[in-house]
């Protein structure tokens, strides 16, 4: 009797670990544009350190990603591993200096004057 218990607490466990693991992995995403190396090799399957100090190269010397497809063109990083992670990938704007200081609300609008100068075509 007490093996038969020892293997159902064991099970269970390990039914609880397996499903922790699962319910870990499913809801975590990164924006290229303004993660670090460290939190892109921790969040994005197949991408290690070098991979992702590599994205960071790739986007300081290249600027932001406009779409998901472009992470192809960092060395190391394929089509395969872009589509892997697809769901966990984000593409955003890099905040500027200037964006981070004021709201968006707090912004002044275009003038409207500025708009009747503009030569039409």
């Amino acid at each position: 009797m007490k093996s038969l218990t020892a293997y159902v607490v064991s099970l269970c466990l390990s039914l609880l670990l397996a499903g922790s693991a699962f319910a870990a992995d499913g809801g975590e995403k990164v924006n290229v544009n303004t993660a670090d190396a460290a939190t892109l090799a921790r969040v994005l399957h197949n991408v290690g350190q070098a991979k992702a100090e590599a994205i960071v190269a790739h986007r300081t010397e290249n600027g932001p990603f406009r779409s998901i497809e472009q992470l192809a063109t960092v060395k190391g990083i394929g089509l395969r591993t872009v589509e892997v992670n697809r769901d966990r990938i984000e593409i955003g704007a890099p905040r500027t200096a200037a964006t981070a200081q004021r709201p968006a609300a707090n912004r002044a609008p275009a003038s409207p004057a500025a708009a009747r100068t503009a030569p039409q075509r």
